[in-house]
């Protein structure tokens, strides 16, 4: 009796705690599902994606590849990039002329075989993939539009960033690194793979454009990474173009530290002069 006089004031905590914990678990079912759904939906969409490209392109013939991806997207859910943020990433890619170049975010092959046809013949290509499916498929699009100078690491991103200081690339100008990276994977890890390229030094010294894709074109996708730009503006890198699909970051370390080694050099022969003048003077 004395047991459920004490327990009776304290049920409306108890059951206060006990909606939140259902509502804490029913998210964290919510999530698992949508992730689950997800990668089932994603995996349907890269299988059907791979097989109607393979069978209805002309092998070795990369635009046919191109075309016969554009085709498909226009009556199915397609995870790649399209025309329109094909056509950007072209531009800057032609402009930075990258003979290294990275992409996070394999997908069906689609950027990949964008990216490999613009290249130098020397230039090479490092793509990842965290869905071995994805990575499969995708490296397979890749030789039938003919190219064999890429490679595609399966693995998230934070693993495989790591291991790439250990693969040299062809053209080693500026210090080595990429010269141009794109993003086309989890907008979460934009920002924490960004500072890893960097802490890892294998963003080119002398300049690399970084794109980061933004599939649902939500500003709030990219605004973790763009505030940490912007309050880095001018000290090694920048936002160079800003578009609703893709935003360019322009990374450049080694003028910056030149320009910072030329002023304190300059501050020291002043120093040394006007010490002489006055020791003459005295």
């Amino acid at each position: 009796m004395w047991l459920f006089a004490v327990s009776v004031p304290l049920l409306p905590a108890l059951l206060m705690v006990s909606r939140r914990c259902r509502v804490k678990v029913s998210s964290l079912c919510r999530r698992a599902l949508n992730w689950a759904l997800g990668l089932v939906q994603g995996r349907a969409c890269v299988r059907s994606t791979h097989a109607f490209v393979f069978s209805n392109c002309t092998h070795g013939k990369v635009d046919s590849v191109l075309q016969t991806f554009d085709l498909y997207a226009e009556t199915r859910p397609s995870l790649s990039i399209g025309p329109e943020t094909g056509e950007a990433l072209d531009d800057v890619v032609r402009r930075v002329r990258p003979s290294r170049a990275l992409e996070l975010g394999t997908h069906c092959g689609y950027s990949s075989v964008r990216l490999l046809r613009l290249l130098p013949p020397a230039g090479r290509l490092i793509t990842v993939e965290l869905d071995p499916l994805a990575a499969e498929l995708g490296e397979e699009i890749i030789l039938v539009a003919g190219f064999k100078h890429s490679q595609v690491l399966t693995s998230p991103s934070a693993e495989a960033i790591p291991a790439l200081r250990s693969r040299p690339g062809p053209d080693q100008r500026g210090g080595g690194g990429f010269e141009l990276v794109l993003m086309d994977h989890d907008p979460r890890q934009y920002l924490p793979d960004l500072l890893a390229l960097e802490r890892d030094e294998l963003l080119c010294r002398s300049g690399c454009s970084v794109l980061l894709v933004n599939r649902r074109r939500r500003a709030e996708d990219l605004g973790e990474v763009l505030d940490h730009i912007r309050a880095r503006a001018g000290r090694c890198c920048s936002i160079r173009t800003e578009l609703p699909f893709m935003v360019e970051i322009f990374y450049q370390k080694e003028n910056t530290e030149t320009e910072g080694r030329s002023v304190g050099g300059t501050s020291e022969v002043g120093m040394k002069l006007f010490r002489l003048g006055r020791a003459r003077c005295g």
